[in-house]
């Protein structure tokens, strides 16, 4: 079982982070944060995604708006 652990670390600090250690050691901070700028930019376009549905939602007046919109409350 110990062997099968080894693996799974070797796996993740030798395969699948290495990138990471190559963008660790560049000389520009952008550069160096490149994923998350993209994370970023991939947030801010679901959230104006999100927000536009909304008002699609709420300018159609498909929106529950009564006070008690559930029967327990």
């Amino acid at each position: 079982m110990k062997s099968f652990f080894y693996g799974i670390e070797d796996l993740f600090v030798n395969v699948l982070f290495a990138p990471f250690d190559a963008l660790r050691f560049m000389e520009s901070w952008t550069l160096s944060n490149i994923l998350n700028w993209i994370f970023m930019l991939i947030g801010f376009a679901a959230f104006v995604y999100w927000m536009l549905e909304l008002k699609k939602y709420n300018d159609n007046g498909e929106e529950d708006k009564s006070i008690s919109s559930h029967s327990y409350l």
